[in-house]
């Protein structure tokens, strides 16, 4: 009689669009730790798909539906009582990876629903570890029957029934490996932005496109010590300041563009 499998009842669930660069390196940082690799890839026209097999992983090919949906798709295909939702921008760190190894060996999954950590970004040669992007709590590791996806077609947020528990280690993330790529996704950012404004029935306010942005660049440059993370960290408080005042902007521009148009 072979051994009982010891390898967590974990699937791992991942979205892809052309990232054969960065997927390896994500799906090599759980190898032991899941039993199930699903890939949903939206039409990568690169390696992404041979490396996903090349991992053992399932692919299923789906047209992209927006961040939400997309990741939902991944995490209903998934079969194992528990569900690790990644990016390919995204790898486990050692820490995280026996933190993860541990919770299930402890008994600890018999009273949790999910499980949250810290995501660490690297940005311009470094390690970011202060400031508003760290730490970076995501909950990530959930029941998968007590897990959906939310947010919309931009953002997309785990949700879980039940408790959760925060386990150390952290989720290192690559998601910016140039300022452009951050400069990006400001445009897109500020657009979902002012669509919750609308839907909230909100108005643009001169006092908020001009504070906020200062409060932002404060708060991540000196109270959260983003100062320590040397010029990496006042980019990123500085470029945080000005998404916030784009974001509100925008909101502006659109007033403007209805009475025009009235």
């Amino acid at each position: 009689m072979s051994a009982p499998d010891q390898t967590p009842p974990v699937s791992l669930a991942v979205t892809s669009l052309n990232e054969e660069m960065r997927l390896g390196k994500c799906l090599a940082s759980v190898r032991g730790l899941v039993r199930e690799i699903v890939v949903v890839d939206s039409g990568s026209t690169d390696g992404t798909v041979a490396v996903a097999e090349g991992a053992g992983a399932r692919v299923i090919r789906q047209e992209w539906l927006g961040h939400s949906a997309q990741k939902q798709v991944a995490l209903d295909a998934c079969t194992q009582s528990w569900v690790l939702i990644l990016d390919c921008d995204e790898e486990l760190s050692e820490g995280l990876r026996e933190s993860v190894s541990k919770f299930f060996q402890s008994g600890d999954a018999e009273w949790f629903h999910g499980c949250r950590f810290n995501r660490r970004v690297r940005f311009l040669g470094r390690w970011i570890t202060h400031g508003d992007w760290y730490p970076d709590a995501k909950l990530r590791l959930v029941r998968r029957d007590k897990a959906s996806m939310g947010g919309n077609a931009a953002h997309d947020t785990v949700l879980v029934e039940g408790a959760v528990k925060h386990l150390d280690g952290d989720l290192l993330h690559d998601s910016y490996p140039t300022i452009q790529s951050y400069l990006n996704k400001i445009g897109p950012f500020a657009d979902e932005f002012v669509q919750r404004q609308q839907q909230l029935g909100k108005r643009w306010s001169l006092t908020a496109n001009l504070l906020r942005p200062l409060w932002r660049f404060i708060r991540a440059y000196f109270f959260r010590l983003g100062l320590l993370d040397g010029f990496p960290g006042f980019w990123i408080a500085y470029a945080t300041a000005f998404s916030v005042f784009v974001r509100y902007s925008r909101g502006y521009e659109e007033e403007v563009r209805a009475k025009d148009e009235s």
